[in-house]
């Protein structure tokens, strides 16, 4: 069969009698002309439009316009096209450019008995992402201790991988783990330390009735009492010696954030006038990097022992070697001191030293015996229980918990006694002169008084003020 006859006569009655490839190439250079004519007719339109626009508001308004207002119509010509098409152009441009994933933050708090294994589970991450970031190395370590309360910042993605991780160690640093771009698959690990500013204050006060009013009327917060009481507590007993109408001043830190105060820091100089007597500290660190505090001379402020074992509780009964005993109503001599305290009140070592005795002793019930060198001992008596790890041959430093008040033995309620023994014979705990610690070495005295001088001059400021005051 031939298709030529066929397709001629298809065309004939529309088209001339020309070869079949003619009548193609002019129909397609007819429809070619058509369409260029149509799109120069359309930007004509668009320009005209466009040049009216700009005419109209760059024309200033004539008399005509300003008493009629009513617009005059367009044309419909310039309603249906030249509108649409930029409109158009616009909406192709907007579908062109692919959005982009927004970060996805998730907050965790975490909860009693939680742990990293556990909140990657919840929020969908695999173990083996786990493993990944737990093999960072020691900054990831502490991903291992985390802490009730603590919060964790995940950034995982739609498809449950994680992108980031974000989580505050403590104020001042920042753990930051992300998913490397080169790398698909694998974490990097950041610590981001943020810069603390330090600022210097100061507080003074007057005793009336208790220390610690005192100290909060004066702004000083519990920690900075209790750091203050530890610093003079090897030369005043805050449970005895304390007077109405003692002073103190305090030279402290205070530690910021970006302008917001995080805490205080530590006390750099420090005076207490206790019965008329004055006594003052300097904190100073050597070249080691050692910190402790002094006197103006050089001299420690450590003694070789605490005054008291446990700290702001009430003395029942003083060392009396003519006593009456509550329990068996005779004479017999009282060879230490009693500290009132509820059961349960840690009670410290005062001394560096080596457990001698940990068990029960006849009426003392149970007690812990402390040598301390060859010449001293202290005995701590009528304990409730005594602290982990204690035992008999075991060394402890000087404020280290030994055990808990209690009332075992012959006692009528709870409280320490406690004992002070030289060259084995008992002293009174509350007047026995203490050893001194060893002084500031004296290739850093020149140091120490160059650095201490303007901390001693600002007491002496602060220190007239007050009694000003007061006056």
């Amino acid at each position: 069969m031939k298709h030529s006859p066929l397709i001629g006569r298809d065309y004939k009655a529309r088209l001339p009698a020309t070869p079949t490839s003619n009548r193609r190439k002019h129909h397609y250079l007819f429809m070619l002309a058509g369409g260029v004519l149509s799109l120069a007719v359309t930007l004509l339109i668009i320009t005209n439009d466009a040049e009216a626009i700009r005419s109209t508001a760059t024309t200033p308004p004539t008399e005509s316009s300003n008493t009629d207002t009513t617009p005059q119509a367009l044309p419909a010509t310039h309603i249906s096209k030249p509108l649409a098409l930029p409109q158009q152009h616009r909406a192709a441009k907007v579908t062109a450019t692919p959005a982009l994933p927004a970060d996805n933050w998730t907050e965790v708090t975490v909860k009693n008995g939680d742990n990293l294994s556990l909140i990657f589970s919840r929020a969908g991450l695999s173990p083996q992402q786990l493993h990944q970031v737990l093999s960072l190395g020691k900054e990831a370590k502490v991903l291992t201790r985390l802490f009730p309360g603590d919060k964790l910042r995940l950034n995982i993605t739609d498809d449950k991988q994680l992108a980031a991780l974000s989580y505050d160690i403590d104020q001042t640093e920042t753990l930051h783990i992300t998913r490397r771009a080169d790398d698909a698959g694998r974490y990097s690990a950041t610590t981001e330390k943020h810069h603390i500013e330090t600022r210097t204050a100061h507080s003074s006060g007057t005793i009336e009735s208790s220390l610690f009013l005192a100290a909060k009327k004066a702004g000083l917060s519990d920690n900075l009492t209790m750091e203050m009481a530890g610093i003079f507590g090897w030369d005043i007993d805050f449970a005895l010696d304390i007077r109405q109408g003692d002073r103190f001043t305090v030279i402290y830190e205070e530690l910021f954030l970006e302008g917001k105060k995080l805490r205080n820091g530590k006390i750099l100089a420090a005076e207490f006038n206790n019965r008329g007597k004055s006594y003052r500290a300097v904190r100073y660190t050597d070249s080691q990097g050692n910190s402790d505090y002094y006197s103006p001379d050089g001299k420690s402020m450590r003694k070789a022992f605490l005054r008291t074992p446990v700290e702001f509780s009430r003395i029942s009964s003083r060392f009396n070697l003519k006593r009456k005993h509550p329990v068996l109503n005779k004479i017999r001599a009282h060879k230490g001191v009693d500290y009132a305290a509820p059961r349960g009140t840690p009670i410290r070592a005062t001394g560096d030293g080596k457990i001698v005795h940990l068990g029960r002793k006849g009426g003392y019930g149970k007690t812990i015996i402390i040598q301390h060198g060859s010449r001293y001992s202290t005995r701590y008596a009528h304990m409730n229980n005594y602290a982990r790890g204690m035992k008999n041959g075991k060394r402890v430093k000087q404020g280290q918990i030994i055990g808990y008040v209690g009332s075992t033995g012959l006692a009528t309620g709870p409280h320490l006694h406690y004992e002070f023994r030289l060259n084995g014979a008992v002293r009174n705990p509350l007047t026995v002169k203490l050893p001194d610690a060893g002084p500031l070495p004296k290739k850093y005295r020149a140091d120490f008084n160059q650095k201490s001088r303007p901390f001693l001059a600002q007491l002496n400021a602060l220190t007239r003020n007050t009694i000003a005051l007061n006056n």
